[in-house]
């Protein structure tokens, strides 16, 4: 799990999503040395045997119990993560134009986790300023929500879980959406997290049951629709 929380704020700094000033601060060089002993090139181990004991850091050094909510959180939108990636195979597989979205929402969902492991009770203004989430994602989703919902028949009844393999395996990585809300709700609330954040997951688990219909709906796939037991 410590490795979780260095990586995603990894990512700002080789990929300047977050652009810092051209020289390279102590907490730049603590990130580096994550993945290397030394200034040579070896090749990194990933484990780190610091969390041996059932602990774990947060990005702003603070040790806390692994099933800290905070852990948990990371965890719930790692699987998350991994359920859009097995998805956008499949949906990759049927040629559906979508799976660049899914590729963006990986993407956002590592912002997501690097705002989580960085409780602002204990961050400085240089952690707020690296992890600092944006809403611009969420209109993203928005907008590509109601593109799909102007191509789907109307919604009248409950369907489950159904449609092929990549409406069954979006389907799949919207409960555990759900279950990342859940679990970075508490988290927002009590003001460690942004809470946009909270908002970005809400708005995608709509976006993974519209898109998953739309799945189903190009690749001509019957959804299966609720009926009550006799």
């Amino acid at each position: 799990m410590a490795t979780f929380v260095r990586k995603p704020i990894l990512c700002y700094v080789l990929n300047g999503i977050k652009q810092l000033s051209g020289r390279q601060t102590r907490e730049t060089s603590f990130l580096w040395r994550s993945y290397a002993t030394d200034r040579e090139n070896r090749v990194p181990k990933i484990y780190t045997k610091t969390g041996d004991k059932g602990f774990s850091s947060t990005f702003t050094g603070e040790r806390r119990p692994k099933e800290d909510r905070i852990f948990e959180a990371l965890g719930n939108t790692d699987e998350l993560s991994s359920a859009i990636g097995l998805a956008r195979e499949f949906c990759h597989e049927k040629g559906h134009t979508f799976t660049n979205q899914l590729d963006k929402i990986q993407c956002v969902l590592q912002d997501v986790g690097a705002n989580i492991a960085t409780p602002q009770s204990s961050a400085r203004e240089t952690h707020l300023k690296r992890t600092k989430f944006s809403g611009t994602p969420i209109t993203d989703l928005e907008g590509w929500i109601d593109t799909f919902t102007e191509e789907l028949p109307p919604l009248t009844n409950f369907i489950l879980p159904s449609g092929g393999k990549s409406s069954a395996a979006l389907h799949i990585a919207r409960t555990v959406c759900r279950r990342a809300e859940r679990s970075v709700a508490p988290i927002v609330r009590s003001g460690e997290a942004d809470p946009d954040v909270a908002r970005f997951l809400n708005r995608l688990s709509d976006y993974l049951f519209t898109v998953a219909r739309y799945a189903a709906l190009k690749e001509n796939n019957k959804e299966i629709i609720y009926k009550r037991p006799e």
